[in-house]
């Protein structure tokens, strides 16, 4: 009897460890999804016109690339030569006429000027009304955002709550683990108010 207490012991702690494990792997996957959610957001957000030319507003508008829509930074190079311009080379130059019907159809509302071998968008400065519009645009995104974060932290209570039922975690495990899966869900959406907050005074700022 007196030799069996450590081994008792010993899974007794190799079970903690194991259970506490599980959990960490657990939290490490829904902060990796929450990033990601954040840093959508954040491409998202980069695509929004502010007045100032920016190749973000452009690289994800699709082209019809030999039948298939592809992303425009993927069939021309771009950059900004002023403030106010976005110029676009074909790496074709065949796909000019496809890259200014893209442009030109896309939510973007700037028409491209075509000079046969390039394609330059003169990127108007913000009417206040347009401005408005755009901030709601971002407030709209921002809580897509949060939605995003919050279906996470949901899922990962419910694998907890199967990790439990399972016999694989402890109560108190679970209760724990759903105190720091509250805390990581409150930093990912103070961060999506701060980016929703710094790109709404970008699009303000006259």
């Amino acid at each position: 009897m007196a030799g069996q207490a450590p081994l008792g012991g010993a899974g007794t702690a190799a079970q903690e460890q194991g259970e506490k494990g599980m959990i960490d792997d657990l939290l490490r996957e829904m902060r990796s999804r929450m990033d990601n959610s954040i840093a959508a957001l954040q491409h998202d957000l980069d695509g929004i016109r502010t007045g100032r030319a920016s190749t973000a507003l452009v690289e994800r508008i699709p082209v019809a690339y030999y039948g298939v829509n592809t992303p425009l930074v993927q069939v021309a190079s771009l950059s900004i030569p002023d403030a106010q311009t976005i110029l676009i080379r074909p790496y074709n130059p065949d796909d000019i006429k496809a890259i200014e019907k893209a442009i030109a159809t896309s939510a973007l509302g700037i028409n491209p000027q075509n000079d046969g071998k390039a394609l330059r968008l003169p990127v108007p400065p913000l009417t206040e009304e347009r401005r408005r519009e755009l901030a709601k645009m971002v407030n709209a995104r921002a809580e897509e955002g949060r939605v995003a974060v919050r279906n996470v932290r949901r899922e990962a209570i419910s694998d907890l709550r199967e990790f439990q039922g399972e016999g694989l975690i402890t109560e108190d495990d679970l209760h724990a683990a759903r105190d720091q899966i509250q805390t990581h869900t409150e930093e990912f959406t103070a961060r999506i108010a701060a980016i929703a907050d710094a790109k709404t005074k970008e699009i303000m700022t006259l």
